[in-house]
């Protein structure tokens, strides 16, 4: 089993087959050459509103997608998994994996002027960790309750200490999620940076925000001083970065294929295969927690493990994930997607659909008689189950959903799906006060099965609280030892299996349809497009 994923970045045409999928010609945004100009890109983006544009405090992929644009990170992650200098010079592990001493270089600036120094470094970390800045997932990243603190050596040498060895702080380090803002700003307006905007998203990045409409546009300029880059890449080749948020995706493909665009985001499967001329269509599978059901044992029915294991029994995954997607993600077997490291491979085929063993289930459950709906009944009750879901939902995923309902009410469920705008969505989610929800989430350390599988994880929609899963995480997060992380991550993916918190349907791709007047456009293992090398023109 390899160390780390092989990144996938393959034209789409090349998922059947290993061949781009380049047509002829399109004509594009006017006025772009090799040394200024516009880019357009074209993002779903439908939250950001919402309080998301803080990736230090969201959760959300797309806040870390659009504010890569501004925030740098210490380390960079290469395609095999290896890091590489990027703010930091050199960095040092101390044997124990407790203390991470890094040298940072002496010539950055935020777009401000504020310097870049290891005071910088402390100060967003600190702040990352505060209870009242509210982070969840960057604060997890960050080692959680494991953080001890940050040393500034001096001016330019930093120590992140934690109070036992944790693992995964490179990867965390090299995201941004972990980048950095200006010290200026986290102490004159660190309130107000969830909402973003000029003058308070500002970092050491290759841009500079400088327009933003909420649920319309952003607007970077480029940072001119830039000389950072991650490779050594100097300031962008072309001046204006204009991020555009269209949360309909048969919009997001009509701008990219009439040339209104010159990049789209997030393109369902079934618009990518009919993009028309002059369009290359690139899809990178997400490393992470496949998109997946999470069933809440401890609200209802799924407190029941047989119930929970009919449930996964009892949907027909393959042909509705076959379909739906146009065969190009694949059906999911574990909770792990296949390019993440410590992935299962033995996982695969080891739970196909089976009504007859599903209806098995349910009779030994005790839910033996029907209603005139064809719904199971015990004790009088209707076996239902409300699922809530988190707008705004894409088609392809209600066409899922539909599938899902149907094939479960074939075996007796009654399946309710509410779909819900974010507050009212988090009014249940808050107290869990629902019986399942879905959701994937992308990572390239499996740490990640620690927010969502351990009794304090921030996402453990579950509920599982075992101590037995709590000392395996631990155990995870504390050891260098990759071989021995994988023995413990194969662990846990077997006990979901069995036990089925998490019912994992299929690991989706960031599929992004780029223009012909785009060159050098270059993806993060996350499949995010990184402009350093890109010309428009």
């Amino acid at each position: 089993m390899p160390a780390y994923p092989a990144r996938r970045v393959l034209p789409f045409a090349a998922l059947a087959a290993a061949t781009a999928l380049v047509l002829s010609a399109c004509a594009g945004p006017a006025g772009q050459s090799d040394s200024g100009g516009e880019l357009v890109w074209s993002i779903e983006g439908a939250n950001l509103s919402a309080g998301h544009m803080d990736p230090q405090i969201s959760q959300l992929d797309v806040s870390g997608m659009v504010q890569r644009a501004v925030l740098d990170s210490l380390v960079f992650q290469e395609d095999d998994g290896s890091f590489s200098p990027w703010l930091a010079t050199k960095w040092d592990v101390s044997p124990d994996s407790t203390e991470y001493t890094f040298t940072l270089r002496d010539d950055v600036t935020f777009t401000d002027g504020e310097p870049f120094d290891a005071a910088a470094v402390k100060a967003n970390f600190d702040r990352i960790v505060d209870p009242e800045t509210a982070s969840a997932q960057a604060a997890s990243m960050l080692g959680a309750d494991f953080y001890a603190g940050t040393e500034v050596v001096d001016d330019h040498t930093v120590k992140v200490s934690f109070t036992q060895p944790y693992a995964p702080f490179l990867q965390a380090a090299s995201t941004p999620l972990l980048g950095f803002y200006s010290p200026a700003v986290l102490e004159e307006s660190g309130d107000q940076l969830k909402a973003g905007g000029p003058g308070i998203t500002v970092g050491t990045g290759p841009f500079e925000l400088t327009e933003y409409t909420p649920d319309q546009e952003i607007v970077y300029t480029r940072n001119d001083d830039y000389a950072w880059g991650p490779h050594g890449e100097k300031a962008p080749k072309f001046e204006t970065l204009r991020v555009e948020i269209q949360p309909e995706a048969s919009v997001r493909a009509g701008v990219v294929e009439s040339g209104e665009a010159d990049i789209a985001s997030n393109i369902p499967p079934n618009l990518a295969k009919d993009l028309g001329d002059g369009i290359t269509v690139d899809s990178v599978e997400y490393p992470g927690l496949p998109y997946s059901l999470y069933l809440n044992e401890k609200y209802g029915v799924f407190a029941d493990e047989k119930v929970r294991q009919a449930f996964a029994r009892g949907i027909d995954i393959d042909p509705a994930v076959k379909e739906i997607f146009f065969d190009q993600f694949p059906r999911a077997w574990s909770i792990l997607g296949s390019t993440t490291p410590g992935y299962d491979a033995t996982l695969e085929d080891s739970w196909p659909f089976d009504a007859e063993a599903a209806n098995a289930l349910l009779d030994e459950a005790g839910w033996t008689e029907r209603n005139a709906d064809g719904i199971r009944t015990k004790d009088g009750q209707p076996l239902s189950v409300r699922w809530i879901a988190y707008t705004p939902v894409p088609d392809d995923r209600a066409a899922l959903a539909n599938a899902i309902q149907s094939d479960l009410k074939e075996i007796g469920f009654d399946v309710k799906r509410e779909v819900l705008e974010p507050g009212a969505y988090n009014e249940q989610y808050g107290p869990k006060t629902f019986d399942l929800t879905d959701w994937g989430f992308s990572g390239v350390d499996p740490d990640l099965l620690r927010s969502h599988l351990h009794t304090d994880g921030f996402q453990n929609a579950s509920q599982v609280s075992d101590p037995e899963i709590d000392s395996l995480l631990e155990q995870a997060v504390g050891t260098s030892d990759q071989d021995a992380r994988n023995a413990i991550y194969t662990q846990l993916q077997e006990w979901n299996a069995e036990y089925t918190a998490i019912v994992p349907l299929y690991s989706p791709s960031a599929i992004t349809a780029v223009g012909e007047r785009v060159k050098g456009l270059d993806y993060d293992l996350y499949g995010r497009p990184l402009f350093y090398d890109v010309s428009v023109g």
